[in-house]
């Protein structure tokens, strides 16, 4: 079994509830009691999550090894400079002991059609915003919020909109509804 969930903001990646947390889980969604995340995105991030009853397709998604590609559409603070798109692309950046890789950065000509995320994202009358695609084949604790913010651009929206060749635009997915993978799907997924 493959799942692919839309993601809303403000649910965790699992079926339990963090003590004293007030976000929500993955419980009140009608997934089936088999199915388990393969990989995370954070309470604040929405998007395509994976969820599947084979272990051996998590660790194929989840191994930096395979090099699995993972894109997030980011809305940031203020417009990157070149200088800044640059430094993301080339990795490096540190996340505690760890550095990031190379990666695909591009800014976004136009923003992404996604519907207003509620709660709404928090609004600076005079500090321009940007939308930002960012290709990642890693997946660190929260690494796209840590990476933007390192180069002076914090993440105000966060949306995984692809993982593998399979996109969650090409899915008709609302958020907060999940459905079985068909078989070429899986393929996309998986290639």
């Amino acid at each position: 079994m493959l799942i692919a969930f839309n993601k809303p903001y403000g649910v965790l990646s699992q079926f339990t509830p963090e003590p004293g947390s007030a976000w929500r889980t993955l419980t009140g969604f009608g997934l089936p009691s088999r199915a388990y995340p393969a990989g995370r995105l954070d309470a604040d991030s929405e998007g395509l999550l994976v969820l599947t009853d084979e272990r051996v397709l998590v660790d194929r998604l989840l191994d930096p090894s395979h090099a699995h590609p993972r894109e997030y559409f980011a809305q940031v603070e203020r417009i990157p400079s070149a200088d800044a798109l640059a430094r993301l692309a080339a990795g490096g950046i540190p996340l505690g002991e760890h550095r990031t890789r190379a990666c695909r950065v591009q800014l976004l000509d136009t923003p992404p059609a996604f519907p207003p995320r509620d709660p709404p994202i928090r609004v600076r009358k005079n500090v321009p915003d940007a939308w930002l695609s960012l290709e990642l084949t890693e997946g660190k604790n929260r690494q796209v919020r840590r990476m933007t913010a390192a180069v002076g651009h914090p993440t105000l929206r966060l949306v995984r909109v692809r993982i593998g060749s399979l996109a969650l635009s090409g899915l008709d997915l609302a958020s907060g509804r999940w459905r079985e993978l068909t078989e070429p799907e899986r393929h996309r997924l998986l290639s």
